[in-house]
Formats: structure tokens, sequence, C-alpha cells
């Protein structure tokens, strides 16, 4: 590993930092891979082996639970400085992953094999720090939790497009996945949304034109659709 892609590694990952330094050189020369992913490529999938610990250093992971017919839920998302909970599960557990991870965008990333994640989780320094950041994304996982089942879908869709920017850019297809349902019913809502002046939905682009309503929706306000 070059010292420049250590440097953007550890600002990344400060926790490395605390490493020994024999402990950090060793692994990162010979326990860990780069790699550099197309977007829509496959990194892990539900039921196969754990490939490692990934530390992205750039792009993006989207991690999701499958159905047997064939819809998504969207866990989270692994961005540059974050924590993969699935991988970091099969790793502690020795189980494989129960969700898949997909990039949705050109991502480089640095893979620290099973050999070396547990030889730094020896490590007090590190596993306290891995331990934090597991927690909060099981914070955010019970959240999501707590949405789908007791949040209407229309109120979990207004929630998301606030979420995303203004403009929204995605299909109907990814909203979908996001949120676990099927791209029908997220056509239907946007049509609803856009009829009453909320949103103006284009080819792959939401305009976000009355963003108070939309809070009104997320935090259930809104009517209900008749």
């Amino acid at each position: 590993m070059t010292p420049e892609l250590k440097q953007r590694l550890c600002a990344l990952y400060p926790a490395l930092e605390d490493l020994p330094e024999d402990m950090q050189a060793a692994s990162l020369s010979h326990h860990t891979r780069l790699l550099n992913v197309p977007a829509g490529q496959m990194l892990f999938d539900e039921g196969s082996p754990c490939q490692g610990f990934p530390m992205v250093m750039r792009g993006s992971i989207r991690v999701a639970r499958g159905s047997p017919g064939g819809r998504q839920l969207e866990l989270y998302r692994v961005t540059p400085g974050e924590l993969c909970v699935v991988s970091t599960s099969c790793l502690l557990g020795q189980a494989p992953p129960s969700a898949h991870g997909q990039t949705t965008e050109a991502t480089e990333l640095v893979l620290l094999d099973a050999a070396g994640f547990e030889r730094w989780c020896a490590h007090a320094p590190f596993r306290r720090y891995v331990f934090g950041l597991f927690a909060e994304r099981l914070a955010d996982m019970m959240a999501l939790a707590e949405a789908v089942a007791f949040q209407r879908l229309d109120q979990r869709l207004a929630h998301t497009l606030l979420g995303r920017g203004n403009p929204v850019q995605a299909t109907h297809q990814d909203l979908a996945d996001e949120l676990g349902t099927v791209r029908e019913i997220v056509t239907r809502l946007l049509k609803r949304f856009e009829r009453d002046g909320w949103v103006a939905v284009s080819r792959e682009r939401i305009d976000i034109t009355d963003a108070a309503a939309l809070r009104a929706a997320a935090q259930g306000q809104a009517p209900r659709e008749a």
C-alpha cells in the first residue's frame, strides 16, 4: 500500500492511527486489497462466504435484503468512512451475510481480510471504534424497522424524497427498492403527490415544489388517499 493511499485511508478511518505501527503495517501489506469496482456490481450476496471488512474510500455501497418474490428493502448505504454492519457481523459471528451489497456508483475500497480484521479487533481501541460505529448503524436500522412497521408508505416516501435533495435523481424502481415495495405503488403515490402540487415528476427526476407539504406528509399530517 502506497503512503498516499494509507494517508487517505487513515483520514477516513482514524482508528487505524491508534493501531500499533507493526500491526498496522503488516496488515495493510499482507491482509488488504485495493478494489476499484464499477457501478452496479455485487460485492457480497445473501448466504455467500464473507469476503472481508470493506473500508470505502470513494463511492457508495447499497446494502439491501431481498425476498423470494424479488422485492427488496434497502437497509442502509455505506459511504466513505462508514461501517458495513452486515460484513462486520459476518466476521464477528463467522456466518454468511444476511443481506447483499451492491455498488451504486464507481467505488474504491480497501478490503481487509478475516485474519487482518481479527488481529485488529484484538486491539481494544480499534474494537471500541468498530462497536461504536456498529451501534450507530444498528440504531439507524431500528429506526428503519420502526418506520416499516408503524408508518404508512406515503409517509416514508415523503421522508425519502426530502432526504435526497432537490431535484431527486431516481427512478420509481429505485425508490421502490429503497422502501421495500413495488414500483406500481410508488408511481401511484407520486402521481398523487404531483396532483396535489407537492412534486413535479419527469423521467428519472422528481422536483419538489412544496417541501412544507411533503414534511407534513412525512409526519403523518397529510390526508390519506381516498
